[in-house]
């Protein structure tokens, strides 16, 4: 089985997040927003050493909030949340790397999307080196449209294509199972491919895979942004988008097993929280009106479906 170099990770990950950045710099115009980059490195005195990037843009044109941060670690010993299917790696030391973004438009016709790919490798005393991968996209929208379900559900199952046809339908039930709200009992939003803990393909489609997966994400996203952007909306839509990124942030701080990761293993507390939106709130026991469309997101768009063939 062919070992996948961390060097050509590290390369691909840095490459994919500059195409990011640039990519949505030029959505923005060029009187819009700009990212900051914010590099940064954790020395031998403290739990995790290693160095990254964070890029964060805020109150821009198109992007209320974006991050795009990619990280390489290493450890002494995996945290908790990496080893639920891995017992025997429990304390062993690893190495992660990555790139984590999310971004929430200003519109509240644009979805929020979040996309991640990720590489771990660990290495238990006396063992040979394991490695996984883990990732994928999912799309929330405030406004639910049937087309852009489609077109970015249609994006997804065709990046992994190549690597197996069952790979989308499991990813995609994967997804639907993973961003889901227990304390709610609501998904977080259309969902997308999910994957974790993955190396049944072994080092090097593994990481080819993973590069399919980033290399779709621009052209899942970006044409849904620019076919919402323009809509007309007031405070009526700015509202409900606010209530429904306080669910994004309730699902990001209490289920999701990368903000666990990265806290538990001493990462950077910026660089993790770069998911949070500027604006979210809260509203006790809110019911909109049947038929509108506030109340028809949950009962037509947050439903696990198929949504290629909708």
């Amino acid at each position: 089985m062919a070992a996948v170099e961390s060097a050509s990770v590290r390369a691909y990950l840095l490459g994919l997040q500059e195409r990011i950045i640039t990519a949505l710099e030029q959505a923005e115009g060029p009187q819009g927003a700009r990212f900051v980059r914010d590099a940064w490195a954790k020395g031998p005195e403290e739990r995790l050493q290693g160095d990254g990037v964070t890029r964060i843009l805020e109150r821009g044109r198109v992007w209320e909030r974006a991050g795009c941060g990619f990280s390489h670690v290493r450890g002494a010993q995996l945290p908790p949340s990496a080893t639920q299917h891995r017992p025997e790696l429990a304390g062993a030391p690893f190495e992660a790397m990555g790139v984590s973004l999310v971004f929430h438009p200003v519109n509240p016709y644009v979805p929020t999307v979040h996309m991640n790919v990720r590489m771990i490798r660990a290495q238990a005393a006396g063992q040979e080196a394991v490695c996984w991968f883990g990732g994928g996209m999912d799309l929330t929208p405030v406004y639910g449209f049937d087309e852009d379900a489609r077109h970015f559900h249609g994006a997804c199952r065709n990046a992994l294509a190549p690597f197996g046809a069952d790979l989308y339908p499991r990813f995609k039930t994967w997804c639907d199972e993973y961003f889901y709200l227990k304390h709610r009992q609501e998904q977080r939003g259309i969902g997308g491919i999910f994957f974790d803990d993955f190396a049944e393909l072994g080092q090097e489609q593994g990481f080819a895979m993973l590069q399919s997966v980033g290399d779709a994400f621009l052209g899942a996203y970006l044409p849904i942004v620019e076919k919402r952007q323009a809509m007309p909306y007031g405070e009526r839509q700015v509202d409900f988008q606010r209530y429904r990124r306080g669910r994004y942030v309730e699902f990001n701080l209490v289920w999701d097993r990368g903000t666990h990761f990265g806290l538990q293993s001493g990462g950077r507390t910026e660089s993790i929280l770069l998911s949070m939106p500027l604006h979210a709130d809260w509203s006790y026991q809110r019911q909109d009106p049947p038929g509108s469309p506030e109340a028809e997101l949950l009962t037509k768009y947050l439903v696990r479906r198929d949504w290629i063939n909708a």
